[in-house]
Formats: C-alpha cells, sequence, structure tokens
C-alpha cells in the first residue's frame, strides 16, 4: 500500500511561481509505487489539493481534503516552498502541532536560518567568517556616512528575509544607497547591508542522507551579471559550474565550514549554503533551507555529480521525515 504524500508548494511570498516550479519536479519523481503524491498549493487566500485541474479545499483543523466523498490524510508532507511561511518555519510549526512529519528541519531551525542577521550571528562564534554587516529596521534613521564608513563601497543591500535575490542591490555611491535600502524594505521590514568581498563565489548543499550529515560536490558560481541575481539564478545568464575549480585544500575548507555550518545550526534536510572563497579562506554568506529542486537547480546538480538521482534525493527526504518523527 502506498503512503499519501502531500507536496506543498507556492507560499506567499516573491518567490511563489519558481516553488510551484519546484514542486512539479518533486510530483514527477516521486517512486509511484511508494507513494501517491498529491500537490497542495499553499496561497494567503486558499489552501487547495489540486488534483486533474479541479481544486479541493484544505481541511485546515487536520490538513485533510476530501476527493469525491473520499478523506485524503498524508503519511507526510514534502516542503517546496521558498520563503514564507514554508522556508521560515511558521507553515511547519502547524504541521508540528499536528504531530505531522514534514522533510524540512525543525520550526525553529527554519526561521532561525531564514534569518541572515541570526544565521551570521550564530555561526560566526564558532569560527565561520562573515563580510562586515550594518542592520537597519524599517523606521530607523539611516546614517549613509556611517554605513560606508563601517562597510565601504561597494557593499551589497539585501532584505533580510527574503530569496531568489529579491531585494538585493550592489551599491556603488554613496548616493544611492536611500534608493537600495527602499528597494529591500519592499520585500521585508530587516535590511542587512554587507560588505564587498572580492573573492570566488561557489555554493555547496548539506543535506541528511541515509541518516548522515552529507557534503555534497561544491558549485563555483560566475554570474554573467554584476552578480548572482535574479537573472543570473532564473534565466541563464550565469555559469554553475559543478564540480568547482577550486583545489583540493580550498575545497576541502569550504567542505569543512559548510559541515560545520549544517551542525551548528542543527540542521536536518536539505540546505545550500553560498560562500565567498576570499585567499583561500571561505566566508558564509546565507543558508537555504528550501533550495530549488528542479532538474536544473543547483543542489539537484550537485546531488547528480554524488550519483544522487532525484528520485532516490527526494525518498530520501521522506524517509527522514518518517525516521525523525518515530525516534
Amino acid at each position: 500500500m502506498t503512503q499519501n504524500i502531500a507536496i506543498v508548494m507556492g507560499g506567499y511570498s516573491s518567490e511563489y511561481e519558481i516553488s510551484l516550479k519546484s514542486g512539479q519536479v518533486v510530483y514527477k519523481h516521486l517512486n509511484r509505487s511508494i507513494y501517491t503524491p498529491y500537490c497542495v498549493h499553499i496561497f494567503k487566500d486558499q489552501w487547495v489539493l489540486v488534483e486533474n485541474g479541479t481544486e479541493y479545499p484544505i481541511d485546515k483543523d487536520d490538513f485533510s481534503a476530501e476527493i469525491n466523498g473520499t478523506k485524503i490524510t498524508f503519511a507526510c508532507v514534502f516542503n517546496a516552498i521558498h520563503g514564507t511561511p514554508g522556508e521560515d518555519g511558521k507553515l511547519l510549526a502547524y504541521f508540528e502541532l499536528l504531530g505531522l512529519p514534514h522533510t524540512s528541519a525543525p520550526s525553529y531551525q527554519m526561521a532561525l536560518t531564514f534569518n541572515k542577521r541570526d544565521t551570521l550571528s550564530v555561526v560566526r562564534p564558532y569560527g565561520i567568517k562573515t563580510a562586515t554587516s550594518y542592520y537597519l529596521n524599517q523606521g530607523d534613521v539611516i546614517d549613509e556616512a556611517a554605513i560606508v564608513a563601517r562597510v565601504g563601497l561597494p557593499c551589497f543591500v539585501k532584505a533580510n528575509r527574503a530569496g531568489s535575490s529579491f531585494g538585493v542591490t550592489k551599491v556603488y555611491e554613496q548616493a544611492l544607497l536611500q534608493q537600495a535600502i527602499e528597494t529591500a524594505f519592499k520585500e521585508d521590514d530587516e535590511v542587512i547591508i554587507e560588505s564587498f568581498l572580492d573573492g570566488t563565489e561557489v555554493s555547496v548543499g548539506v543535506i541528511t542522507y541515509k541518516g548522515e550529515t552529507t557534503v555534497l560536490p561544491i558549485t563555483e558560481i560566475v554570474s554573467d551579471n554584476d552578480f548572482f541575481d535574479y537573472e543570473a539564478k532564473y534565466l541563464g545568464k550565469s555559469q554553475e559550474i559543478t564540480p568547482a575549480r577550486l583545489s583540493e585544500a580550498d575545497a576541502k575548507k569550504v567542505r569543512e565550514v559548510a559541515r560545520k555550518a549544517y551542525d551548528v545550526l542543527r540542521m536536518r534536510g536539505f540546505s545550500r549554503s553560498e560562500y565567498i572563497l576570499v585567499n583561500g579562506e571561505p566566508y558564509m554568506l546565507e543558508m537555504n533551507t528550501v533550495p530549488g529542486l528542479t532538474e536544473a537547480s543547483i543542489l539537484p546538480q550537485q546531488a547528480a555529480h554524488a550519483g544522487i538521482s532525484l528520485e532516490a534525493l527526494f525518498d530520501n527526504a521522506i524517509q527522514e521525515a518518517l525516521t525523525a518523527a518515530n525516534k
């Protein structure tokens, strides 16, 4: 007998379209001899199970749906929501209250890692290097001279809790800071401004695979644009080179730091962290805990190089979730 799996996708953020694509890939690659997958769209105005083009409302009392008089419940939820409420832990806390296993880390860890400021604050005491930063909350007085004095130019202005490079601007002149900050505040009410790091950008997936923390092959990011922005990530304006063109010594350092960050943050399930390698030292930028899962996305590319198919990758995530729920 197969197990019903709810693949949640969509979400409330600017990343919803990317999430829908990731969710569809998960749906396509789940082994039908083991699982019966269902696509569940989570939007602010509706939660619906979508089956053969028909939408069936989700009963939020127990996260079930009724199809032609039959009640559908789920053995596990596969989280494919980039951004809120999937990647920031809100939806996962609801599943945890229901006792429903899900494929992500516990809700607190997800909330922590979705917050760039807090993530970097936690890893720094463990010797993980980060860029020099300056924080702003919406409504704060913006002292442009103080910002430049701390982080220098050029610098990056980022929405603190957003993904896919939404709300990110590279700023070369102090006169352009205000506009960049306003752009970031459109995505979040917290902003992080970071110094520019001149080095090689790499991305590395770390997952829980067959019960073990597993570091996947490293990907080198070479953007055609000024940085790894939305176009570079999703519209083909970058090279994603796996495995990265690093010396073994540099690759070893990146792997060690990525594993340490995963363990320090007490992660489980998927993660993909971004680093800038400066003179052989990795500087952590952020951690993504619901990375893109399409065939062309970075983490699936890395898994493929490690000999892990999409079917095996997704099956493992579900099995890890079920195992964790039974401990």
